[in-house]
């Protein structure tokens, strides 16, 4: 049959990131479903109608674009892709194509078992939605796939997928492109050439404590033999555990902390507020992800490096808020998001929350992975090439989710270069092993909390 001769259920277009694609008289930034990532590429996905695609494919489209039309109903769009590994952790994988067609097999064979048996995984997330079996490969290339999975086998993905891959679930609607305006820009530009050394910031920041922190990682790894946490996936006792307990933590510093689920079974995010002494509406930041992910067909997953050393390192800036007495000239928001190994699913409902609240976020700052040294190599800081953009190359984790809302939005991480610890998604992710490094996770957390400083502006108690 002639693709043209008859009207597919679904138009798909995949092409590399323009900002001219977006333009307020474009049609297809009414059908933008968000960027995404392919190995160093940012690519666009739209879901244009037949007239659109026409007008844009006669003159603008790059010559990469890639179009897709099929006869089957689009159920929920998942983006995966190959995260970027050092060199001796790639030994350990195949080449992306096999390791696609392994994982499509053990998909078909999850559906198919799904249904034979009435099984429905996670009940509590799939209660309410309708399982059909079947997947479609919408796009695929030698970094990345778009597929289209029932709901319900889309929540628990992240469980089926090879230990160096991602996913995002795609929105079930179009979402408007919110480039960080240019005043938002301008302040965290003006941030960065005034910084200076501060000799009672570095005084401030050097009152972490690598005892308490070591204390905190245990009990969310379960390695104190006291929490119970055998795991923190987003769906778990042990996750709904981790977050009351950080809630109980948070709360003793002085922050007001609230619980904000965002979709049914999964644990919530945890926001918790220091108020400013000053009437102002301006934020600043800080989050990590305390959900986890384990080996393949393993329940363990203890996540001590992803992402409970993120998750320690707010805490200890909380700790050192309280035992130093400071106040904020700016408020400030210390937020454990969940979900994120599902797809930045919790941040992405927080930062969509604030955006319609037209929120005065001046910058966010993400914590993902800190602790994690080389055997061999000097204990480093890694950054986004830019600190922030307007273009979406911060890339993967729960700061994405704010640049895509128009916030100015960063990370850090633990070495200046890809993933290393080899014991990424991995159920031997502890903080007990050769390579956690306590002292480099300090130093990142003094990194953080002096920005938070510098940026959200402090008072200290007043010397007798």
């Amino acid at each position: 049959m002639n693709a043209r001769s008859a009207w597919p259920i679904a138009l798909l277009l995949v092409t590399p990131f323009d900002p001219s694609l977006f333009t307020p008289d474009s049609c297809l930034s009414t059908v933008f479903y968000g960027n995404y990532q392919q190995g160093g590429t940012t690519l666009s996905v739209l879901r244009p109608d037949r007239e659109c695609l026409d007008t844009w494919t006669a003159h603008t489209l790059a010559s990469s674009a890639f179009i897709t039309e099929t006869i089957r109903d689009l159920k929920q769009l998942v983006w995966v892709e190959e995260q970027a590994v050092d060199v001796a952790l790639k030994a350990e994988t195949r080449p992306f194509g096999s390791e696609l067609d392994t994982f499509l097999y053990t998909l078909s064979a999850f559906e198919r078992t799904s249904v034979q048996n009435g099984d429905v995984p996670l009940q509590e997330v799939m209660a309410n939605s309708h399982r059909q079996s079947g997947h479609t490969v919408l796009y695929r290339s030698p970094k990345a796939a778009l597929l289209s999975v029932d709901h319900a086998t889309a929540l628990s993905i992240d469980t089926l997928l090879p230990r160096f891959w991602k996913s995002t679930l795609l929105p079930a609607d179009p979402v408007p492109y919110i480039p960080v305006p240019s005043s938002s820009l301008k302040h965290v530009e003006g941030v960065l050439a005034n910084l200076r050394f501060d000799p009672v910031i570095a005084s401030i920041v050097g009152n972490i404590s690598i005892p308490q922190m070591n204390n905190d990682i245990r009990f969310l790894t379960g390695e104190d033999g006291k929490s119970g946490i055998t795991s923190r996936h987003s769906f778990s006792s042990g996750a709904r555990t981790a977050a009351l307990w950080l809630k109980d933590s948070f709360e003793e510093t002085g922050a007001i902390c609230e619980l904000k689920p965002f979709l049914p079974g999964f644990t919530s995010n945890l926001v918790c507020r220091y108020s400013s002494v000053l009437n102002t509406t301006a934020t600043v930041i800080l989050g990590a992800h305390y959900d986890s992910r384990g080996s393949f067909g393993n329940l363990r997953a203890p996540g001590g490096d992803d992402d409970g050393s993120g998750i320690v390192a707010l805490l200890s800036i909380a700790k050192t808020i309280k035992r130093k007495g400071i106040k904020f000239l700016s408020n400030v928001e210390l937020v454990a998001f969940a979900g994120e190994e599902q797809g930045l699913l919790g941040s992405k409902a927080y930062s969509r929350e604030l955006r319609e609240a037209n929120a005065n976020v001046t910058v966010m700052i993400q914590a993902d992975m800190l602790a994690y040294r080389e055997p061999g190599e000097p204990s480093q800081l890694g950054l986004p090439e830019l600190f922030v953009s307007s273009v979406n190359r911060l890339c993967c984790s729960d700061h994405q989710s704010f640049h895509e809302q128009g916030f100015p939005a960063t990370q850090v991480f633990e070495r200046a270069g890809p993933i290393a610890d080899p014991m990424y998604h991995n159920s031997g992710d502890l903080s007990e092993r050769i390579g956690y490094d306590m002292a480099q996770l300090k130093s990142i957390a003094k990194v953080q909390f002096a920005t938070l400083l510098h940026t959200a502006g402090y008072e200290l108690p007043a010397m007798d």
